[in-house]
């Protein structure tokens, strides 16, 4: 018979996160009402500060992700794409499309610090890597990623990718991965001499777009708009495993405690997977959200996931001169969904 009072701090704890691997249940459980008009794209969880950082078209807005009430705005972000956050240097970084800029604020006033200037157009997705203290922009048009020095906004370099990037998933070491969407290929960076050293090819798997690894087993997560999330070894390439998965994607996070993936759809489905081991990965949910809530965040200390939303006027015919009719945002919606286990 097992008695707790044997069992090391680590032993319970490693338990604990076992019995989390198995609570794959999640359910829309909160709805924050934003508001406001236009639309959206990522959103960046600060699960030390607390803070869950959402982009709205020109500003960011902060959610207390305890209280999951509107707490603060980063204003003059224009075309927001990503944030990005550092603790160590108090600064937060927003990826402004509409201008091609970097622009920097102060985590504990939210008050704008200065921008930078891409080296490439339509900054998109932005990363703060903390080994080698650097910003990386992915210049989605530009086909191409700036390197700044996080502290000065000098540009260190500019690397060539010639596809267009993605979202990127980073081992947190000086490793970077991002998906370039219509080359069908992941790139590996290295983060201190700014060099790609390797490409891995998807096909027949297409335009992927979510993109997060764990980087304890070194498995990358790619989700592809063809519908299929492919696990990666990071070291080789290889995909090791595919699983289906909804219309539309535009992210993907990774819960290291739980070890549970996560894909947002923009059909209205979330597609979670277990990571059982290194190399044993199983499909637990395929969860209802809302039609548009392709994006998503995850606070690593309460399991939450926060996507945005907002309601849409309905789905016009296509015609000639418009194909692929997008439904449009109603003004004044946006909002972002709670979903819990």
């Amino acid at each position: 018979m097992l008695r707790w009072r044997m069992l090391t701090p680590a032993f319970a704890l490693a338990l604990g996160f076992a019995s989390l691997d198995c609570r794959a249940d999640y359910h829309l459980v909160d709805r924050i009402q934003v508001g406001g008009d236009g639309g959206w794209d990522y959103l960046e969880a600060d699960p030390i500060g607390r803070r869950l950082y959402v982009s709205h078209e020109t500003h960011v807005v902060v959610i207390d992700m305890d209280t999951l009430k509107v707490v603060g705005d980063v204003p003059d972000s224009p075309g927001m794409g990503g944030v990005a956050i550092s603790r160590e240097l108090n600064r937060g970084f927003t990826a402004n499309g509409d201008e091609d800029m970097i622009g920097v604020f102060a985590l504990d006033t939210l008050k704008p610090i200065g921008k930078w200037q891409a080296t490439g157009k339509r900054p998109n997705q932005i990363l703060y890597e903390p080994a080698t203290r650097r910003v990386f922009s992915f210049n989605s048009s530009g086909r191409n990623v700036t390197a700044f020095d996080a502290k000065t906004g000098k540009v260190l370099a500019t690397i060539e990718v010639d596809g267009r990037t993605e979202f990127f998933a980073s081992d947190g070491k000086g490793m970077i991965y991002d998906s370039l969407q219509d080359k069908a290929t992941v790139i590996a960076i290295d983060a201190r001499t700014l060099k790609v050293t390797a490409t891995y090819p998807l096909a027949p798997h297409a335009q992927p777009a979510g993109t997060v690894m764990d980087p304890a087993t070194h498995r990358i997560f790619v989700a592809c708009r063809s519908q299929s999330l492919l696990v990666l070894d990071a070291d080789s390439g290889r995909i090791l495993q595919t699983f289906p998965i909804g219309e539309r994607n535009d992210a993907a996070k990774f819960d290291p405690a739980t070890k549970l993936v996560f894909a947002s759809n923009g059909d209205g489905t979330l597609s979670i997977v277990h990571e059982d081991s290194a190399d044993s990965f199983s499909l637990k949910q395929t969860v209802k959200t809302e039609f548009g809530a392709r994006t998503m965040a995850v606070d690593n200390k309460t399991h939450r996931v926060f996507m945005p939303s907002a309601d849409f006027t309905p789905a016009v015919a296509p015609s000639a001169n418009n194909p692929n009719p997008r439904r449009a945002m109603v003004p004044g919606t946006f909002r972002v969904l709670v979903l819990a286990p």
